[in-house]
């Protein structure tokens, strides 16, 4: 099995993100039960690979569609190490130094973010959880256990997993409000200001604003500086977006984008998007760590005996997960290896990369490209024509080049978009897809 991932790492150095393959006959023959006797391994990891075959591709560096997952050989290695070792994270004394090695990184995650020393957090499965994780965090703070009347503030831009989380948080839906944009897709700080006064002469009580820090849609940063102040003056809870963009705070630009994130009582962010680790690496960091024990906390009998006087938090304590993987290792191990600074190079050159796409699309007589990109996000479309034309434009183009882009809508006009963030696309990768896309542009 090492030697067929080693295989596959190999290959996806060269991949080009290639069709899937079809696989309607194959999924007739997995649906169904285990074998009763068992079956050889090297006939097993053939029916794999012809199903994953027939899956996306994410690990070509031609996949500039939604945003692109990692998937680091280093971290599988650390994933590997973890999941045969197997040990229990869920409470510091079953594993204190595994605990410490998670913990060094969410406090280092924590300072990268401009929070105080107190600042940690949780790592989770992704911004789905962490959200979730800070939306109840919130309501309980602000709220305790009366949250009928509580109101939240998101973009028309925000990421649906925030409504989402906020409805399984106890937040009616109809309490969640969608505050517009701006030209630049950013929140109009003004209008939820409007909306905030509104709901107070109401009644209601607001509870939580969410700022973003790269949208999915064009990668847009809201004002975040603005959104704090915006909070702080009504109390409001401060969480801010940042599973797509929040790691680009590892470079200088990025940080100026970012500027006024360190402000925020919770950030979510995604390792599997931006440190290139495998999906299922989400991380939550909160201001004070404190509010998610007393958010959570909660004692069975039978773990009376395993109180631990170490001061390291009880992670069981923290979130929704009891018995929870320990995710820490896929992270230490790459992070350690490698060191920070190639990260902060790898996430440098996404920034280029993006910069030239945008200037070499402008520059195109058929092409209309939305802005200039705020982090890695391209977005543009056939100039003059209809929606329908242009979705045919994206299919043509992801039928012709070695890549993979995707398609979105903004003010009820569609889009495509190439989102540069893979560790394996670097220029000659980009620059083929703009000749494509140019190509192509010439003839639908």
């Amino acid at each position: 099995m090492i030697s067929y991932i080693a295989d596959f790492t190999d290959a996806a150095r060269d991949a080009r993100h290639p069709a899937a393959s079809d696989t309607t006959d194959l999924m007739s023959v997995l649906a169904c039960a285990p074998s009763a006797r068992g079956e050889g391994l090297d006939k097993l990891l053939r029916i794999f690979d012809e199903a994953s075959a027939g899956a996306f591709e994410t690990a070509s560096g031609g996949n500039l569609a939604y945003v692109p997952s990692g998937g680091l050989f280093s971290a599988a290695l650390g994933e590997f190490l973890a999941r045969a070792t197997n040990r229990y994270t869920m409470l510091s004394s079953f594993a204190p130094a595994l605990i410490a090695m998670e913990e060094g990184i969410l406090r280092w995650m924590a300072e990268l973010f401009g929070l105080p020393s107190t600042g940690s957090g949780l790592f989770v499965s992704g911004t789905s959880v962490a959200t979730l994780t800070a939306l109840a965090a919130a309501r309980y703070d602000r709220l305790g256990l009366h949250s009928a009347q509580g109101t939240i503030y998101v973009a028309e831009h925000t990421h649906y997993c925030v409504r989402k989380a906020a409805q399984i948080a106890g937040i009616a839906r109809e309490n969640v409000r969608t505050v517009p944009t701006g030209a630049d897709f950013t929140m109009d700080t003004s209008r939820a200001e409007e909306m905030i006064k509104s709901d107070l002469d109401r009644g209601l009580q607001p509870m939580a604003l969410v700022g973003t820090a790269g949208s999915t849609d064009t990668g847009s940063v809201d004002d975040l500086h603005a959104l704090a102040d915006l909070a702080a003056r009504y109390r409001l809870w401060f969480h801010v977006d940042a599973a797509y963009g929040g790691f680009f705070q590892l470079t200088d630009r990025g940080k100026k984008k970012l500027a006024g994130i360190e402000h925020a009582d919770s950030i979510c962010a995604d390792p599997h998007k931006g440190l290139f680790q495998p999906c299922g690496t989400g991380v939550l960091l909160v201001r004070d760590p404190e509010i998610l024990r007393r958010t959570f906390s909660m004692q069975g009998d039978y773990l009376v005996d395993a109180a631990d006087e170490r001061p390291l938090p009880d992670y069981a304590d923290h979130g929704v997960e009891l018995t929870r993987e320990f995710r820490g290792l896929r992270m230490w191990l790459p992070l350690n290896l490698h060191g920070t600074l190639a990260f902060a190079q790898e996430l440098d050159e996404k920034l280029d990369l993006a910069q030239h796409a945008y200037r070499s699309l402008a520059a195109v007589k058929t092409i209309d490209v939305l802005s200039e990109p705020d982090l890695s996000v391209v977005a543009f479309r056939l100039r003059g024509a209809s929606d329908q034309v242009n979705q045919k434009f994206l299919k043509e183009m992801n039928g012709t080049g070695p890549f993979a882009l995707s398609g979105t809508t903004l003010g009820g006009v569609h889009y495509i978009r190439m989102c540069i963030l893979s560790h394996r696309t670097h220029f000659d990768e980009v620059d083929e897809a703009v000749r494509v896309i140019t190509e192509v542009s010439g003839r639908v």
